[in-house]
């Protein structure tokens, strides 16, 4: 028996279309077999598609569930943003300041300001140097010399990032990667400073799963974690995502207090009802 739902499909971390990152996004979707959304989320093949469905925890506004073309997340950063746009979109209430999501990694606050919206970064969920084996391994599938690299850490806060620290975004745009030899079951990021090549602070990349995702909430949120905590940043900073896609990504980060904010701009493109 099939069901409609109302559909939303994004673009963040962009505030021009076509240049952020989409994500589908299925709403009402509490009726769904966990096999009706994996199959879905196959079918758009996007990074991601998620599902709005009603809270478990009474301290939530929305629980969602995110997925790739072939597995489920406990928790992601784009995701996250456009998930929360889409509900508040749908919401008679439109002077909030805050909503909490749930998701398998616990809630997460996101906060709504100016028209962007923006997550506090959840914990790690691992953190640290990277072993000297491991490092050589990422460092020859990404053909850099040891020396290359700055620093290195794991920065995991769900999808398994570890994340390496460049000399300069020339370093970070002229990466090749070796897929086949890359993944190792975690995921690659790679950072370095901007500086006066283009207004943003740092440009970052991501490689996963055998491909090069345009903007990424997540791997920003572990970066920024990593660098203000080790002093290597300021506390507030933009990051410049995409570049070597052809998008245009731009992450806002900002240290209030104990928390760090990931953030950016969303865009409507496709909107419409869904059978499922």
């Amino acid at each position: 028996m099939t069901s409609q739902h109302a559909f939303q499909q994004v673009d963040v971390f962009s505030a021009e279309p076509l240049k952020g990152n989409p994500l589908a996004v299925v709403c009402d979707a509490d009726g769904l077999s966990d096999e009706q959304m994996a199959a879905f989320a196959n079918w758009t093949n996007l990074s991601e598609t998620t599902f709005i469905l009603k809270p478990v925890s009474p301290d939530a506004d929305y629980r969602v569930r995110i997925f790739t073309p072939n597995k489920e997340l406990p928790f992601a950063g784009h995701p996250t943003l456009g998930t929360c746009h889409v509900w508040l979109s749908r919401q008679e209430n439109t002077g909030r300041t805050e909503v909490v999501q749930e998701c398998e990694a616990g809630l997460v606050r996101v906060r709504v300001s100016d028209g962007k919206l923006a997550f506090a970064a959840p914990p790690l969920r691992k953190s640290g140097p990277v072993d000297a084996e491991t490092l050589a391994k990422v460092g020859a599938a990404l053909a850099l010399s040891p020396d290359a690299i700055v620093n290195a850490n794991w920065t995991d806060n769900g999808p398994g990032w570890l994340s390496l620290l460049l000399r300069t975004r020339k370093d970070v745009l002229d990466i090749k990667p070796d897929y086949g030899s890359l993944y190792e079951g975690f995921h690659v990021g790679l950072v370095a400073p901007c500086g006066n090549d283009i207004e943003a602070d740092f440009e970052v990349r991501a490689f996963t799963d055998g491909y090069e995702d345009p903007v990424t909430g997540s791997l920003n949120a572990g970066i920024a974690q990593w660098l203000i905590g080790h002093g290597l940043a300021p506390h507030t900073y933009v990051a410049s995502q995409g570049t070597v896609l052809g998008r245009a990504g731009r992450v806002s980060v900002e240290k209030i207090g104990d928390d760090i904010w990931i953030g950016g701009a969303v865009t409507v493109l496709i909107e419409g009802t869904v059978t499922l």
